[in-house]
């Protein structure tokens, strides 16, 4: 067999995987599991077949992996539902982490029979919960507002606090004459570089963005994801936290006013799934089955402790005075699920050469495994035996295509009508709307209503709007809430792209 023969098998290989894994997605909400439990089966069963044990490409893949993942999971975050929160969610992840990382670094000191420290090691990798597993799972139910936040703000601001944990554990158990309150300082420095250059990088995204003009749409979510990409990299480079650059880099893309911001958005979800599938594959790969058996009852008592007892503890203490209801703690604890983050952490060990790094590999998998299907299984029923879930109120989807014979400066703006809006009650043709702006469609439940001078706008419908770049601002005045100059909900602007596909039609 030649190198074209291995070079055809592998682009086999590969289709497959992300075939298996787009199924995969849909038996994990059919049983209520988180995906990548499917994506890591798939990657055991694969090791049967194929050699791998490069824990510098996992950790690689899933460095990047990760990049995509909080990059999405930030812009779909919207500040104004998590300004209220933010305070208990950066708890959860310091002093939150913190416990967790504790607790259970103690349980390992006796169970797996380790030095303490690595015991505390073994704590941080898992300390983090994962965004992607939690909301996979509850995608389908119409949880509270206020929970969904809290577990999307954690997520997004814990991992570099278990990043930070796991590198600073490492590098005391490889000096351990190190002082440690140059880690003290050290941990407030990547915090606040990553914020700062975060909202840097943010706002110098959205400029850019904004401001060049592609002949291909389709460039705009490359030139997006190459900024998150680039805010991670810069960041890690000047010792900041690269992926908490990314999450708020990203909550500040997703919170302004963006050019193809949802060609942007769909982009993401496409591409984040695709390196799920990669990652949790190729880590699965990392396993070998054979190896399991000897660490599964080790495994399962430190699964039971973190479920039961570090993230509970971990979840009370930290919001001992947030105003939540002892039903809301509940559900936040048993939705701590683990997921990436941990996974990659774990490969940290491997990576530096410690002695136990395959076990602590080994047994963070098992972990990560279990928690997955035990309460991947169960948070959606828990959810509702606690009166917090009732059944999801998705709204109707519109799909509207334009595309322009050549290029221009206008856009489309796409502006959902709220509560409290000015021109609620008001017809279109008492809008004093510039000449060259244009309603071309109002979307009314799950009817298109064709736009005349006597449509009466309501509560809840959604409006496109075709006009020039220039006039963006005045259409906002226009659309704003009673008492307010702009409108607080940012409108999703799509372009309209030049010169890509002519015969397409509206």
């Amino acid at each position: 067999m030649d190198l074209t023969d291995y070079t055809d098998s592998i682009v086999i290989l590969l289709a497959g995987l992300l075939l298996i894994g787009v199924f995969a997605t849909k038996f994990s909400s059919r049983f209520g599991l988180p995906s990548l439990v499917f994506f890591i089966a798939a990657g055991m069963v694969l090791s049967r077949f194929i050699y791998f044990d490069n824990a510098f490409i996992a950790q690689l893949v899933g460095t990047f992996a990760l990049i995509v993942i909080l990059f999405e999971g930030g812009m779909q975050t919207k500040y104004i539902t998590i300004k209220p929160i933010i305070p208990s969610a950066l708890s959860l992840s310091t002093i939150g982490v913190i416990l967790t990382t504790l607790i259970i670094g103690i349980s390992a000191y006796y169970i797996l029979n380790v030095p303490f420290e690595e015991g505390l090691l073994f704590g941080a990798i898992v300390g983090s919960t994962d965004a992607a597993a939690v909301f996979s799972v509850l995608g389908g139910k119409n949880i509270k507002e206020r929970l969904t936040s809290t577990l999307e703000a954690e997520s997004g601001s814990n991992d570099p606090m278990a990043v930070f944990l796991t590198v600073s554990l490492i590098e005391w158990i490889q000096h351990p004459n190190h002082d440690l309150l140059p880690l003290i300082f050290s941990f407030f420095m990547e915090m606040g570089l990553g914020l700062l250059l975060g909202l840097g990088f943010g706002w110098v995204a959205v400029k850019v963005i904004n401001s060049i003009d592609f002949d291909s749409s389709g460039l705009y979510p490359v030139i997006a994801v190459g900024f998150a990409t680039l805010t991670y990299g810069i960041t890690a480079v000047v010792h900041g936290s690269g992926l908490l650059a990314v999450y708020v880099m990203a909550l500040v893309l997703g919170n302004s006013d963006l050019t193809y911001k949802q060609s942007i958005l769909q982009f993401n979800k496409g591409f984040g799934w695709i390196m799920q599938i990669t990652m949790f594959t190729l880590l699965g790969l990392l396993v070998f089955p054979a190896e399991l058996p000897g660490i599964m009852l080790p495994g399962l008592v430190l699964s039971m402790v973190l479920m039961l007892v570090a993230r509970p503890i971990g979840v009370y203490v930290s919001l001992l005075f947030a105003k939540y209801s002892l039903k809301e703690k509940a559900l936040i604890s048993w939705a701590g699920l683990r997921g990436a983050v941990p996974i990659v952490l774990a490969t940290y060990p491997l990576m530096s050469g410690l002695p136990n790094g395959p076990l602590f590999f080994n047994v963070v998998f098992f972990v990560i495994l279990t928690s997955a299907i035990i309460q991947g299984s169960t948070i959606s029923p828990f959810a509702g035996k606690l009166g917090l879930a009732g059944e999801s109120d998705s709204q109707p989807h519109s799909l509207l295509e334009l595309v322009a014979l050549g290029k221009t400066k206008s856009e489309i703006n796409h502006l959902h009508i709220h509560a409290g809006m000015k021109i609620i009650g008001k017809e279109l043709q008492e809008l004093d709307l510039p000449e060259e702006v244009l309603v071309t469609a109002v979307i009314r439940g799950e009817q298109i209503v064709t736009p005349r001078g006597n449509t009466i706008i309501e509560e809840g419908d959604t409006l496109y709007i075709l006009g020039p770049k220039t006039q963006r601002d005045k259409i906002k005045k226009i659309f704003s809430y009673r008492g307010s100059p702009y409108a607080p909900v940012v409108p999703e602007v799509e372009l309209i792209p030049g010169q890509e596909d002519p015969e397409k039609r509206l």
